[in-house]
């Protein structure tokens, strides 16, 4: 962001709603009786019609009328001119669906927090101001949705400001036929009835304000339009399912009246961002001008596809249990019967991804099954008769990939020949050759079986697998898995996350397991939502397993529990994304001995031990030598100083993003605008054995920097306290006493308090020290009153040394070191590949200025001088302490 007012930020603005305007808004942008998930407050479904947030920046908090044009105008955007709110519309609005709306505010505190993104002038047309809403929860600080939009402030423009960048288009197909047109006769009701939801300008209700800026009288909001659009393209593509639309845009293109017809053109692009297709669209009025153009929408379209796909009714009825897929979203069935004031039977599922649930499993008060989430809202109730997508079998799931790509593909020719197949093309046509396949990622697939009727084994189909990807699918247990592998013998990785396997501890097919699975050597287990008991049990029986992965799976102690063979075989473990909040809740992983790479990233770690515990420190083995714990909640160098305990081996550590790397020490920083470059001189400092950290490697000059950074910080740390308090200082850095045996003892400089009434502490000690050109260097040491200003001082060195005094540039040399600032682009905090630990070498450390080392950089330190300039400021306040050295220079 740049230009003139780009980048303010208004002040977080509170909004709320009731289940009551949720349906206001719902039924004023044309929500029918078919969709009384939108309509009716007791609807197990109930739900806010996604775009409604774009109503709350009018709406705010109250539930009383708004005075418009008084709450437009009430903050003013530095540094451009100040607009009159009264002439201004809509030019274009954005908004990304980040998290469902819970149908009230109740209980919760939402912002719209804001911000500006640019202020352009079009000249004599008027000025667009782009701006960003997001809709936060306070309390947690997570988004729900972002609003990007402008407003055009009719005929306010010509004030010199910038044109702005070019607005990228999206038009519709040329030359195709629209596949969904839908169409809305307006009524002079229209706007009287939108305005309710809280977007009381008057513009919309009295002619005056639209015969001031042109437009001859009423208009209807240009965000009615809008939200009817979204809603028809719901409606017609997404099933009228608010979780199938991700994003919705379009521009305001032209005012409507009350009384004109809209009609709307939609056309699927094909396009897709995963499972998300582009939907491009416009609006008219009926035979005359576009009122809504660049009209694109992100969506799942569900309603005109639902005839093609693969679908089945259980004849005997889904069971608790069960794994279910709704177009493409896959869910658990965790209960079947009735719900209290509705009638007949519901099934309660629990969705794999929680924002697409309602609810956590009880309605109106009553609890009717338990979710394995921890979310708020992972549940929904459904009915049994709506058609779930048909499980497959992994056979089935592989060919429908792999095999029918290169069957559904047209050859190329030029000139009547057949082109060579390169590329991606080539690549394809290999893997359609399933006898040949390596890499199979069958992700999503709706796989619940091995074999379908009279299908080939899979020894006879693709034996040469040795990577396979099996998440995201429809398995009640881990027996099909565990079929699957014993029938592909070279198989070295598996991944089976966001799965939802069932009685883990009780399952048979594990106990005779360990044959089929043991050339497994990496497995994936995130999102599973298993308990540590669970992942272990599994993860054991891969006899020759090195690599496990279980993050975000809502882990917040592990428990000991039987681990062997993985003691000696493990030595890559990912944890990252739990609950964990102190090292002693791993310290079962100590048994793991051979564990080399301890992956942490993302918890809420920020002690070595749980507050107000007994517990005794965990000692891991010597082997783990990398870890990360970036991205936690580690506030205190003493974790820092207690790592080499827990883990004596440590050589490699990520320990970025805490907030005590973030800000290492803001009461002592010398630099507090580079506060990564003193976190890693504290953190280097402080572990001895440390090589590398952040993925950067630590040589021998960064080491002995960040030694030499980190033992004068201790001694800045002394000089603020009375020497009877050194012991308790020290106590806080362990490395002090070998710090001083390599670089000697810091300095101390302890202020002597003086009694502020004498003179003595009115006068400051300058050694001035003069290098004449050709002759020796001579020292003056004279006394100064604070008061005397900088002309003054000049005048008293001139007379020391026989020099003019406007001759002269004076120099306070402070004897402290600064390091040069460029540790971030050395030492990046990269989420590349772990080092080679065995690779790095112990690198000899160095005094400041020992240049012993042939060939060695030199180190990034520079003694940090302030020049004294001219000027009736007084010397008290361009000097600290009692006593100085100013080196004097001739300019």
């Amino acid at each position: 962001m740049s230009g003139p007012g780009a980048g303010f930020e208004y002040p977080p603005v509170e909004v709320s709603w009731l289940k009551r305007d949720v349906l206001l808004f719902a039924n004023s942008i044309g929500c029918t009786s078919d969709e009384l998930h939108f309509l009716y407050e007791l609807d197990p479904n109930f739900a806010v019609f996604p775009t409604y947030p774009i109503i709350l920046p009018f709406k705010n908090n109250k539930q009383e009328v708004i005075d418009f044009y008084a709450a437009q105008k009430a903050i003013k955007i530095p540094g451009v001119p100040e607009f009159d709110a009264r002439r201004v519309v809509d030019g274009q609005r954005l908004v990304q669906f980040l998290k469902p709306l819970p149908t009230t505010s109740e209980g919760k505190k939402f912002e719209i927090r804001s911000k500006v993104l640019g202020v352009y002038d079009k000249g004599r047309p008027g000025t667009v101001v782009e701006t960003q809403n997001d809709l936060v929860d306070a309390g947690t600080g997570e988004v729900y949705t972002r609003a990007i939009g402008s407003g055009f402030y009719v005929g306010q423009g010509n004030w010199g400001g910038p044109k702005g960048p070019a607005t990228e288009n999206f038009p519709p197909p040329k030359g195709k036929t629209p596949d969904v047109e839908f169409e809305n006769q307006t009524t002079q009701q229209t706007p009287l009835l939108y305005r309710l939801n809280g977007d009381y300008n008057p513009l919309h209700i009295h002619p005056e304000p639209g015969k001031k800026m042109g437009f001859g009288g009423v208009i209807i909001h240009g965000l009615y339009s809008w939200n009817w659009a979204a809603h028809g393209l719901l409606q017609k593509l997404g099933g009228s399912d608010p979780a199938n639309m991700k994003e919705f845009q379009a521009r305001f293109a032209s005012p409507v009246r009350p009384g004109d017809k809209l009609v709307a053109s939609a056309w699927r692009t094909g396009e897709k961002k995963g499972e998300w297709e582009e939907i491009r669209f416009i609006v008219k009025i009926a035979g005359g001008k576009v009122v809504l153009s660049n009209g694109r929408a992100l969506m799942k379209v569900v309603a005109e596809a639902k005839s093609k796909l693969n679908t089945i009714t259980m004849s005997t009825g889904p069971q608790v249990g069960d794994r279910l897929s709704y177009d493409g979203a896959i869910c658990t069935v965790r209960y079947l019967g009735e719900v209290a004031g509705t009638s007949g039977t519901w099934l309660g599922v629990e969705w794999d991804d929680a924002a697409r649930g309602k609810h956590d499993g009880s309605h109106k008060g009553v609890r009717y099954f338990t979710c394995r989430s921890r979310s708020a809202t992972p549940a929904s109730f459904i009915r049994p008769t709506r058609p779930a997508e048909a499980p497959v079998s992994f056979i089935a799931a592989l060919q429908d990939k792999y095999a029918a790509e290169l069957a559904n593909t047209t050859a190329i020719q030029f000139s009547g020949k057949i082109a060579e197949e390169v590329g991606f093309e080539k690549t394809r046509s290999k893997q359609a050759r399933l006898s040949e396949l390596r890499y199979a990622v069958l992700d999503g697939s709706r796989i619940a079986t091995v074999y379908g009727e009279g299908e080939l084994s899979i020894t006879d189909t693709c034996p040469k697998v040795v990577e396979l990807d099996l998440s995201r699918n429809l398995f009640r247990k881990i027996g099909p898995v565990v079929a699957i592998c014993s029938e592909l013998p070279r198989l070295r990785e598996l991944r089976l996350n966001g799965n939802r396997f069932q009685d883990i501890l009780d399952d048979g097919d594990l106990r005779e397991a360990n044959k089929s699975l043991q050339s497994v050597k990496e497995l994936a287990l995130e999102e599973t939502l298993l308990s540590w008991e669970e992942i272990g049990h599994l993860a054991k029986t891969f006899e020759t397993l090195s690599a496990l992965s279980a993050s975000t799976n809502q882990l917040s102690s592990l428990p000991p529990i039987p681990l062997s063979p993985l003691t000696s075989t493990l030595t890559s473990l990912n944890l990252e994304f739990n609950d964990f909040t102190a090292v002693t809740q791993l310290g079962s992983l100590a048994a793991l001995t051979a564990l080399r790479h301890l992956h942490l990233k993302g918890n809420n770690i920020s002690a070595i031990r749980v507050a107000d515990s007994n517990e005794s420190t965990p000692i891991f083995s010597t082997n783990l030598q990398y870890i990360d714990v970036s991205y936690n909640q580690i506030s205190s160098w003493s974790f820092v100083d207690e790592l080499p305990t827990c883990f004596p081996g440590l050589t490699s550590l990520r320990f970025a993003h805490n907030p005590i790397y973030d800000q290492p020490n803001p009461e002592l920083s010398t630099n507090p605008n580079n506060s990564t470059e003193e976190a890693y001189m504290f953190t280097v400092g402080r572990l001895a054995s440390l090589k590398t950290l952040n993925f950067g490697t630590i040589s021998a000059a960064d080491r002995q920097d960040a030694e030499v950074f980190y033992l004068a910080h201790i001694g800045k740390h002394l000089a603020t306290v009375p020497e009877t308090r050194e012991a308790e200082i020290l106590q806080h850095h362990k490395r002090y006493a070998e710090l001083c045996e390599l670089y000697g003892p810091p300095a101390v400089n302890r202020t002597k308090e003086i009694n502020p009434a004498f003179l003595e502490a009115r006068l400051v000690t300058i050694s001035f020290v003069f290098h004449p050109e050709g002759g020796d260097v001579v020292q003056r040491v004279t006394k100064v009153p604070k008061s005397f200003d900088i002309y003054a001082v000049k005048g008293i060195a001139g007379k020391l040394f026989g020099i003019k005094p406007l001759s002269l540039r004076l120099i306070w040399e402070t004897g402290e070191w600064d390091p040069v600032a460029g540790f971030d682009d050395e030492v990046e905090d990269s989420s590349g590949d772990e080092e080679d630990l065995s690779t790095i070498e112990q690198e000899q450390v160095t005094r400041p200025g020992d240049n012993s080392q042939t060939g060695e950089k030199a180190g990034k330190w520079v003694r940090r001088e302030v020049e004294l300039p001219d000027g009736p400021r007084q010397l008290g306040f361009c000097i600290d302490g009692s006593e100085a050295k100013i080196r004097v220079e001739i300019r």
